[in-house]
């Protein structure tokens, strides 16, 4: 099962010294890490630690903030969900970026996503178009959001009906049968069927009673008195 990770495939040798190292927190190298985001924007990657550093340095040079890479390291963090991204991000905003209407709305989507009400995302996601806004500079927001739904249903279920996975991942026709066979599912009769793994096969649970020498005396003591 496929999930975007927070973790890119390789970190350029200049981000992971200054992650690793006290430069970190120089505000003169605020300006490395943006443009590394704004390369994360476009390759499809996500590095959450190299992110999370940006915002701890705007959360110390309040002067250095940029509302447009705030959005995009939410718009990214909301992409590796379930990964608690996205949580991370918000603690290391002020007050008052948090009750910003941009802010508000992607805490929005990300409520939807965790509660897997994931009709409701793709509605309130297409019925306002200030979300296409906040994530145009994301390459592939959708198809993230798209594989970790996926992912979700992978773990849950072993079928699903064709018309809820529509629902669940806004495709239907073509692009929804090819988005089924990406994943290595097979449809047939309206019903998609998703193979067995660890996370959604059925357990057998074992129920075993512990008694002890001396609760075992006393049964058969009264057993026996019987």
């Amino acid at each position: 099962m496929a999930r975007v990770s927070n973790t890119p495939s390789s970190r350029p040798e200049v981000i992971q010294s200054l992650i690793d190292g006290v430069d970190r927190y120089n505000p003169d190298n605020v300006s490395i890490l943006e443009e590394y985001l704004a390369t994360q924007c476009t390759n499809k990657e996500c590095d959450t630690m190299a992110n999370l550093a940006i915002l701890k340095l705007y959360q110390f040079n309040t002067h250095l903030i940029n509302d447009q890479v705030v959005n995009n390291i939410l718009v990214k963090a909301l992409t590796t969900l379930p990964e608690p991204d996205f949580n991370l991000c918000l603690y290391l905003l002020n007050e008052q970026m948090v009750t910003e209407e941009p802010v508000v709305r992607l805490i929005a989507l990300q409520d939807l996503l965790e509660q897997a009400r994931y009709a409701d995302f793709w509605k309130a996601y297409e019925g306002d178009d200030i979300y296409k806004e906040l994530t145009a500079e994301v390459l592939g927001f959708e198809d993230s959001i798209r594989t970790n739904i996926a992912n979700a249903v992978a773990m849950t279920f072993q079928s699903i009906e064709l018309e809820s996975l529509q629902k669940y991942v806004h495709l239907k026709g073509q692009a929804l049968s090819d988005f089924v066979k990406a994943q290595g599912w097979t449809e047939a009769n309206g019903v998609v069927s998703i193979p067995v793994n660890k996370d959604n096969e059925a357990k057998t649970t074992v129920l075993t009673e512990n008694i002890k020498f001396e609760q075992l005396t006393k049964i058969i003591g009264h057993s026996n008195d019987a």
